[in-house]
């Protein structure tokens, strides 16, 4: 098992979100069990509200939601749903994913590697 954590805001202007999900995607196709948390900013890629901005190439919001229909775990931080993102407050697109720090401890717990973004 692989556990990716993503702290960067989505459309910041770098590819940092959208390499850790590539990366997350090929994985994932290459057999690999890969769980994705969210946390501080990156949480805005579990919000509906955010829009792909005309700047970048790709949807990284539908590319994620993509990956859960595929079978890649998702969970996000409940608590940073109100502190951290652009889009503080606002819904996450699945309420079956905002999830805990427990969550997330025990994953880093039963992983063979651990990547953060």
């Amino acid at each position: 098992m692989i556990t990716i954590i993503l702290n960067h805001q989505p459309y910041d202007g770098t590819d940092v979100s959208w390499n850790a999900l590539r990366l997350a995607k090929t994985l994932h196709k290459n057999g690999e069990k890969v769980n994705i948390f969210l946390m501080n900013d990156a949480v805005d890629l579990a919000r509906d509200i955010t829009k792909k901005p005309d700047s970048y190439e790709y949807d990284l919001v539908n590319m994620l939601k993509n990956m859960l229909k595929d079978g890649i775990d998702l969970q996000v931080c409940g608590t940073c749903n109100a502190r951290c993102g652009i889009y503080k407050n606002e819904p996450y697109f699945d309420d079956n994913i905002s999830s805990t720090m427990q969550k997330l401890s025990e994953w880093v717990s039963q992983s063979q590697q651990v990547l953060t973004f």
